[in-house]
């Protein structure tokens, strides 16, 4: 009979697959043989009677998949599978129901409690391994698309940090824009994708050198082409990354102006994604409230005057620009603790 935690030793294994599983079946029998096929397989196996145990040592136990027992007393397969899933918070890990219920309603029930398999029992070692396999490398997909995303991420706040006159400055558009999305009513998903990109909106700039990027006397035509190439380059950067799909408008369109002047594509009006018309005021915001090499910041009533002077000259959509302007007069205090000088 296996103890209430049982982890198999970490001997010597040639095998590919050295996922932990987590194993939950108030049976024993049902357990040992779970356990036998999953280690057979080369998985090391966490298996448990307690679902109660297992909520309070997941952090711990560190699994990459869980198989949950339905019928269990105490609570079901299905809230462990909701708690679980609310355990690890945005980050995906799989968990697989074993029923012996066949129903349309109990298959539906586990959908909405957040399973991604079914087997019902008796189950087939065969169909039951492809599946967790199956998963499993789905989950290991989802790593590495994450990693991938948070060495972009890491990047671009590495390459700003580098940079006196523009340190912070992503952040606080990151900042600006979201709060501008959420005046304008747009939905969770909108909102999360103008706050990364307003991250990211000048992760192209790594292929600017420093001198250019500081320098305080005019710049000469190549250099300014260089600076504008920009948003191309984060583009170009990005694009690889299906998890970033929803950011590319942002890094390659805050640039473009309302009357169609901008760059990289002289888009107009609507035809300018609206995430990256949002970014775009936020982005001029900042600039002129920063320190440059070539003049101090504005203050911040200065750089609100400026922007309504200019609402018309055709650089910003004026609707933002109206939205914006009422989010740094009304939400004076959230502003301040942006640029605190």
């Amino acid at each position: 009979m296996p103890n209430e935690f049982y982890i198999t030793p970490d001997g010597p294994c040639f095998r590919e697959e050295r996922a932990r599983i987590l194993v939950v079946d108030d049976f024993d029998a049902n357990l040992e043989l779970m356990t036998a096929i999953l280690e057979k397989e080369g998985f090391r196996v966490i298996a448990s009677k307690s679902q109660f145990e297992v909520l309070n040592r997941v952090k711990e136990l560190a699994p990459d998949l869980a198989v949950l027992d339905v019928m269990m007393p105490g609570m079901s397969g299905y809230e462990l599978c909701r708690r679980l899933k609310e355990s690890f918070g945005k980050k995906f890990f799989p968990v697989v129901l074993v029923t012996g219920l066949s129903q349309l309603e109990d298959k539906l029930a586990g959908l909405e409690a957040g399973a991604d398999d079914f087997f019902s029992k008796p189950f087939n070692s065969r169909e039951m391994l492809a599946k967790i396999r199956s998963l499993l490398k789905l989950r290991r997909l989802q790593d590495e698309l994450e990693c991938a995303e948070d060495i972009i991420f890491t990047l671009a706040m590495t390459v700003e940090a580098k940079d006196k006159y523009t340190r912070g400055h992503s952040e606080r558009v990151s900042a600006l824009s979201s709060e501008v999305a959420s005046m304008l009513g747009l939905a969770e998903k909108e909102i999360l994708c103008v706050r990364k990109g307003g991250i990211l909106h000048d992760i192209g700039k790594i292929a600017v050198h420093e001198e250019i990027l500081h320098k305080k006397a005019k710049l000469s035509l190549g250099e300014v082409n260089l600076i504008r190439a920009h948003p191309v380059t984060g583009f170009e950067i990005c694009r690889t990354l299906s998890s970033l799909k929803n950011i590319l408008p942002v890094i390659k369109h805050h640039h473009e102006r309302w009357d169609g002047g901008g760059f990289p594509d002289g888009l107009k009006g609507e035809a300018i994604p609206l995430v990256g018309r949002i970014v775009s005021v936020a982005d001029a915001f900042d600039a002129m409230v920063s320190i440059r090499p070539y003049r101090d910041g504005y203050t911040v009533d200065e750089a609100v005057r400026i922007i309504k002077n200019e609402k018309d000259s055709g650089q910003w959509d004026p609707l933002i620009v109206a939205r914006f302007i009422e989010m740094v007069e009304s939400d004076i205090t959230f502003v301040r603790n942006l640029y605190p000088g």
